[in-house]
């Protein structure tokens, strides 16, 4: 006869400074409140990769987010998904528009996006070190029918 094993060690949940500073990243943008990503990051916060032009940091961050609201004044980002363990959480969520002005070279077609959006986040401290992300710009190429070319 065998003796049961140990349980495994539990890996401990985000905590509730993570899931604040998670939730505050993202309400930066729902609230049009660029300034909540020095609540929600470190000063050294790191978004891999950066966009063309986008400085490092948080104030990176926080003009990427005026712009998209200067551009496109919907825009939204809607978190379908956050899960993780302390200090290491991933997210599912989408990216939503009306495709009013032109993104990513893309002329304005009046139609209404949603992009999708995965990220990853490293915390300490209940900050955001580092988050990598990846959108699904050729879905914007799809639903504002540029794709295929013509």
């Amino acid at each position: 006869m065998t003796t049961p094993k140990e349980p495994a060690a539990l890996v401990p949940a985000l905590t509730a400074a993570e899931r604040h500073a998670i939730t505050t990243f993202y309400g930066a943008w729902k609230l049009n409140q660029p300034d909540l990503i020095d609540e929600a990051c470190a000063p050294d916060w790191q978004d891999i990769p950066l966009g063309p032009g986008q400085v490092a940091g948080p104030q990176g961050m926080k003009d990427i987010i005026r712009h998209f609201v200067d551009i496109l004044p919907d825009v939204e980002i809607n978190v379908l998904e956050l899960f993780g363990t302390h200090e290491r959480a991933g997210v599912r969520a989408e990216i939503a528009f009306t495709h009013s002005h032109e993104v990513l070279g893309i002329p304005a077609t009046g139609r209404k996006v949603a992009i999708p959006l995965h990220e990853f986040h490293y915390l300490k401290a209940g900050k955001i070190t580092h988050t990598w992300h990846l959108e699904d710009w050729f879905g914007l190429l799809t639903q504002s029918a540029a794709w295929p070319i013509k």
